[in-house]
This record gives C-alpha cells, structure tokens and sequence, in this order.
C-alpha cells in the first residue's frame, strides 16, 4: 500500500464544527417583553392610546348635545339610536362608529411601523448583527405588534363600558330589532363582536407588515395599508361586482352585528374570519420570505 495512502489529511474548512460565542441562544434573543417594553415607550403608542380612550367622551358629549335620535322619531330603529339606552349599548354603539375606520389605524400603525421605523432610525442592521436571527426579529415584532392591536380593540369598549355605565346606568343590552339581551350576556356578546373586529383586521395587519419589510419608510407602509383599506371598502359599495364582492374582506367587516341579534348568527363571521385569516397568512409568509433575502443596508 502506498504510504500516501496512510497519510492523515487535515479537516476541510467544510468539516470544521461551527462555534457560537458562550451563552449565545438563536431563541432568546430579542425577548418578547424587551420589544414589547420598547413599544410601549413610542409617542405613537401613548397617543393611539389616548385616542381609543377619548373616542367615547366625544360620544359622550355628542349625545348629550344632539339630543334625540332621529331614527327612532322616524321609526327607523338603528343601533345608533339605541346608544343611550345602557351601557352596554353604548359599548356596542362605539364599536359601530370605530370599526370602519377608527380601530383600522391602530392595527396598520402597530403592524406597519414596526420594522420599516428600525430601518428608518438605521438600527435594523444592529440589531440583526446583534446576532438576532430574521426570522426571530419579525417574529418578535409580529407577535408584538398584534399584542398591541388586540389590546387596542379591547380598550375602546372596556372605556365605553365604563363611561356608559356612569352615564347611562348598567342594564340590558337593547336590540334594534326588538327585545333585549340580559346585561352579562350582553358583555359576552360585545367580547365576541371585539374578537372578530380584530380577526377581521389580521388582513390589515398583514398588509402593513408586508409592507413595513419592503420599505424603510414607516410612513408609506402605514397610509399604504390603510389607503388599501379603503379602496377595499370603496369596491365592496360596488354593486356591480355581484358576488365578487364576497371575497373582499372589507364586505364583512360588520358581520359582527350578528352577535347583537336575539339569537346569535354565526355564518357572516366565520366566513369574514376565514377569508381575512387567509389573506393573512399569506401576506406574513411574503414577509418572512422577502426579509429573509432582503439586502439590509440601514
């Protein structure tokens, strides 16, 4: 046998154990609570915050000043006219002015400026060098960020709650069709009307973050998300578009009205879920697979 042959050779550069600093761990970097701590200490998030909290004031004030519903004098029964019955009904009645708009811009701020404001402050490339892995720096800001959306929908008729309660007392929920719902019960159907304004804004959300990981301008990814928002709504007042309009999320945007009806419908929101939490889903995969090839320069 030739002596070559029995000669050892050296490792390749290939076959050589990779080493990491001691105590490194991919998965605690960037903790939930550190991001989290770092949010709540934006001027955005105290100033969203204050709006939510101001919004059933302005009611407050609004109805005090207006006097009564025309609606009812007319006959026409909405669930505008009902808002000064109790306080329930000025929860739910809150919600209805807020979630067209309103409670869209907390959930495209929180989900659109999240990563775009790193790479807008030229921090990203830092904190990814930290070493934070990709992956785990979206995953960190998603999951923050849609903290921060729910609670947003939680606050406004936990306020509206409390506000109506002083102003209007604790009763029944009353409906717009007739009859009442218990005061209790009332409170587990505004919870779910809340649960599914939220699910119904995963789509926004998605949206703004997709967004916030194509752009390093925070400003773009919000307006673009919600002026996507509105040219949704725009479309689904196109009658035209016949049946169409059913795969737009903002069609059922208000199918949580059927939690306020005498039985509790559950066909609108289980349709307006699925189609949000697929757009969604879809829009969060664009995001983690864009940023992870994304060339960080800022």
């Amino acid at each position: 046998m030739s002596p070559l042959l029995d000669t050892p050779t050296a490792p390749t550069a290939a076959a050589a154990p990779v080493e990491s600093a001691p105590g490194y761990r991919a998965g605690r970097t960037l903790p939930l609570r550190v991001e989290a701590l770092r949010q709540w200490k934006r001027r955005r998030t105290m100033i969203m915050g204050g709006i939510l909290v101001a919004l059933p004031f302005v009611l407050l004030i609004a109805f005090a000043i207006g006097g009564g519903p025309d609606g009812a004098a007319a006959g026409r029964v909405t669930l505008m006219d009902t808002a000064t019955a109790s306080a329930a009904n000025f929860a739910a009645t809150s919600l209805f002015a807020s979630a067209g708009f309103l409670l869209v811009v907390p959930v495209a701020l929180f989900c659109g400026d999240t990563v775009a404001s790193e790479a807008s402050w030229s921090s990203l490339r830092y904190l990814l060098a930290a070493p934070v892995p990709r992956s785990r720096l979206l995953a960190s800001k998603l999951a923050v960020a849609l903290g921060y959306s729910a609670a947003a929908m939680v606050l406004l008729p936990l306020v509206a709650l409390a506000v109506g309660t002083v102003a209007y007392g604790w009763g029944p929920l009353q409906l717009p069709t007739g009859g009442s719902v218990p005061a209790w019960d009332a409170l587990f159907r505004i919870g779910i009307a809340a649960a599914y304004i939220f699910a119904s804004l995963l789509v926004t959300a998605g949206l703004a973050f997709w967004l916030s990981t194509r752009t390093d301008a925070p400003l773009g990814a919000v307006g673009g998300a919600v002026g996507l928002t509105i040219v949704g709504n725009v479309l689904d007042a196109v009658t035209a578009l016949g049946d169409w309009r059913e795969y737009l999320p903002t069609h059922w945007q208000y199918a949580w009205i059927d939690a306020l009806q005498p039985q509790l419908e559950w066909g609108g929101m289980v349709k307006g879920t699925a189609i949000s939490l697929t757009y969604a889903v879809v829009l969060f995969a664009l995001a983690f697979r864009g940023f992870a090839r994304k060339d960080i320069v800022s």
